[in-house]
């Protein structure tokens, strides 16, 4: 059976339990699956369904702090295979979005990862704005990221997409790959070590479960035949979910995500961008937007050549959202906070009526 070690679990984690007396009478488990409000945890002792504790559902409607796959929680067995789950520990990375709509909050993607395969295939699937997306995310959430090139086979040109990615972040590791050939497989399965966390990400039938199925040397998760207009693998991952590897890492396999929008990007952004930011400290203007002003050096090393187009619409273009993205949060705060304070005055009227009436 997995010690704890294999499971990912670390000081970063110990440390919360020996300084919570209230931990003394559970232990740690990780969730390996998360569906709705029904989990699948596991740790040095097996596997177990599991669900949370009424009091930790009811205590925050954060949903963003219920546990996700990844997540060490601390369990009370109550049968063979069943427990509760009553804390989520703190987590020490997490890869996460803006949820898909209008609505503004964060859907967390995976957490508690070490590194972050973003699969992009040697087709119409290659995206380097995309690439960017996940990247800053992933920067954000203090994950170290790699691009898998998948379906290497397709292309006698894999150094081409290679120059393409190392064109927008010069040290960011690259490996090609292809689980019809077999290519690159070795170099992938020698960059995974024990007790280490790897999330696939990647929209749909870029091969992610493909490449998990070929590191485990069975086909554990479910592929559709290909389509042959595009070259993709029907997607059919529907849920995410951690595996362990015999003798070797933990592997993350996620859905395709067909929208992937920017949350709260820290340094992320500046770091992925950094050609761009480290310009931006020449521009005449400190609050300048590099859009139409005077003076701006962005613009001017558009024009000189220095910093592609394409490059700077994709900076201006995520800069907007991320801009957008903190006033529409900040609004629903101040929105959110009156409308609390207009339900605590109405309860304390409600409490002054009823005093009142019955002379407490």
């Amino acid at each position: 059976m997995f010690n704890n070690l294999n499971l990912g679990w670390n000081n970063f984690f110990q440390s919360q339990i020996d300084s919570n007396p209230d931990f003394k009478s559970l232990i740690p488990a990780r969730v390996i699956i998360e569906n709705k409000n029904r989990y699948a945890v596991i740790n040095i002792n097996g596997e177990y369904e599991a669900e949370i504790s009424g009091k930790l559902m009811f205590s925050t409607d954060d949903i963003s702090l219920f546990p996700k796959v990844g997540d060490w929680v601390m369990i009370d067995v109550y049968d063979d295979n069943k427990a509760i789950i009553h804390y989520v520990l703190d987590r020490q990375t997490s890869f996460s979005r803006k949820v898909s709509g209008s609505k503004i909050c964060e859907q967390i993607i995976v957490t508690n990862i070490d590194y972050l395969f973003i699969v992009q295939s040697c087709n119409e699937n290659f995206n380097l704005r995309r690439l960017e997306r996940y990247l800053i995310m992933a920067t954000s959430g203090r994950i170290t990221p790699v691009v898998i090139l998948s379906k290497a086979d397709l292309t006698t040109e894999t150094e081409y997409y290679e120059r393409q990615i190392l064109k927008i972040i010069p040290n960011i590791k690259v490996i090609s790959t292809s689980t019809v050939t077999n290519y690159g497989i070795n170099a992938l399965a020698d960059f995974i070590k024990c007790g280490k966390t790897y999330a696939f990400v990647g929209s749909s039938g870029a091969g992610k479960s493909s490449l998990i199925n070929n590191l485990l040397g069975e086909d554990l998760l479910k592929i559709n035949e290909i389509r042959i207009k595009d070259d993709r693998g029907k997607h059919t991952t529907t849920r995410r979910e951690l595996i362990i590897m015999p003798n070797s890492g933990i592997l993350i396999d996620t859905p395709g995500m067909r929208e992937f929008h920017l949350w709260k990007t820290n340094d992320g952004f500046n770091e992925v961008f950094s050609e761009i930011d480290e310009i931006a400290n020449y521009c005449k203007f400190g609050d300048c937007k590099h859009i139409n002003e005077t003076g701006c050096a962005v613009i001017n090393a558009v024009k000189e050549g220095i910093i592609t187009l394409e490059r700077y619409n994709s900076y201006i273009k995520l800069l907007k959202e991320e801009e957008y993205l903190e006033l529409k949060d900040n609004k629903e705060y101040f929105l959110q906070k009156k409308d609390k304070e207009k339900k605590l005055s109405k309860l304390q009227k409600e409490n002054y009526k009823y005093r009142d009436k019955y002379k407490i």
